[in-house]
């Protein structure tokens, strides 16, 4: 296809998107959701789930296999910054001061997941269209592990700054616990992508320089970007110099956790984690975040869309897996939380919100499968049951919260009328 014709495509597929997005996303806002949640259903049903199953020429014809690269380059430039938005969101403080607390809800909600996903494998592994062929039982678990285990932590936080609950007992502690839920899964999600292939040579590579990597980011990287909120007073834009660097060394982190054979969202999330705190990185925030979450973030959703057919869970073994799988995702992750938040000593109403939170895996699910079959570690079966997950678990997370902070304060204002 020539060039000229690609671009013809690009911008109508960009004007289908966004429209789209912004549609089913403001309808998700009516319906009691957060808008992301409408984002993630609209890029479904503009691949074959939907569009291609009713107007299958039309589809074709709009999304022709020629134009995917495109899209593909668009949707990994969008979830990386968005990834960095998410990084600079990022606050050490809350470790310090719940990390015993969070330590055991962030354990069990890894632990139990991981149990039951090399339980799970055995059965799963020879299911055809789960897992690619040349995917060992270990590698197959660890990746179901990590894709159950994570957590929407862009969402979790969302919820808690906007219920007023951000520095309060149970904020600190769902944001402390879903963090360390996600780098544990991130850290896993790595080694199974560097050993995949059974090349522990570049596994060794890929582990040892991403945490070399990382400790160069956290003890030196810090220091050098200070300078970037130096002379910035509130109501000042970040300028264009200023905003340049910052892109440039989204890209050069980017490139970095790419080569050495993780991925670039890592790079992207770190380096944000690392930005100076302040008026600079509310600003940089402001400028960034509307052209990433209206424009790039749904080309992502768009994108996961495409490879998703929710017709292969009608396949008798792929829909008993798919029952399996939703099963262990929503009882292992969300029951350890709760108990866990119990035993260390929670209220009941604090341990039933930090379930129901923790058990939502928005966006991050989204970004782990995509890995994963882009890396070829699973197949389109697998990528369908868990883009399912991923929508369902965060369909029901803000109810289940509302529920949860709810019951308790019916039983509080019953109590008090006895």
């Amino acid at each position: 296809m020539p060039t000229n014709q690609l671009s013809v495509y690009f911008f109508l597929q960009i004007a289908v998107i966004i429209a789209s997005a912004q549609l089913v996303g403001r309808l998700a806002q009516r319906l009691g959701q957060p808008q992301v949640v409408g984002e993630m259903i609209a890029g479904v049903l503009l691949g074959p789930s939907l569009f291609g199953w009713l107007w299958p020429q039309a589809q074709q014809a709009l999304f022709p296999k020629e134009t995917l690269g495109m899209l593909y380059v668009g949707a990994q430039l969008g979830v990386g910054l968005y990834m960095f938005l998410v990084g600079t969101e990022f606050q050490a403080g809350h470790f310090r001061r719940r990390l015993r607390s969070a330590a055991s809800v962030s354990l069990a909600g890894v632990l139990v997941p991981f149990v039951l996903a090399f339980a799970l494998v055995p059965a799963l592994h020879d299911v055809p269209g789960l897992f690619a062929a040349r995917v060992q039982p270990l590698e197959a678990s660890l990746f179901l592990g990590a894709a159950i285990a994570i957590t929407a932590f862009p969402m979790l936080a969302r919820i808690i700054q906007e219920r007023g609950l951000a520095g309060t007992s149970l904020g600190t502690l769902a944001l402390t616990a879903g963090a360390v839920d996600d780098a544990l899964a991130w850290c896993i999600l790595a080694v199974v992508l560097a050993s995949f292939g059974g090349s522990w040579g570049g596994a060794w590579l890929a582990i040892g320089g991403g945490a070399a990597y990382a400790l160069f980011m956290v003890c030196v990287g810090t220091r050098l970007l200070r300078g970037l909120g130096r002379g910035l007073q509130a109501g000042m834009p970040v300028g264009n110099a200023s905003l340049a660097i910052v892109l440039v060394l989204f890209a050069l982190s980017a490139f970095a956790m790419d080569a050495i054979g993780i991925h670039a969202v890592f790079g992207g999330f770190l380096l944000g984690a690392c930005m100076p705190r302040g008026v600079f990185v509310q600003k940089l925030r402001e400028q960034l975040q509307p052209f990433v979450v209206v424009f790039l973030l749904p080309m992502f959703f768009t994108y996961s869309g495409l490879n998703t057919r929710l017709d292969v869970l009608f396949d008798p073994a792929i829909g008993v897996a798919a029952l399996a799988i939703l099963a262990a995702s929503f009882g292992g992750k969300g029951l350890a939380c709760w108990a866990a938040a119990r035993l260390a000593g929670e209220p009941q109403r604090d341990a039933l919100a930090i379930g129901a939170l923790m058990n939502a895996r928005g966006l991050m699910e989204l970004i782990i499968i995509n890995i994963g079959l882009q890396a070829g570690v699973i197949l389109h079966g697998l990528f369908a049951i868990l883009v399912l997950m991923a929508i369902a678990s965060t369909l029901l997370a803000t109810p289940a919260f509302n529920w949860a902070m709810r019951a308790q304060r019916d039983e509080v204002s019953g109590r008090a009328t006895r």
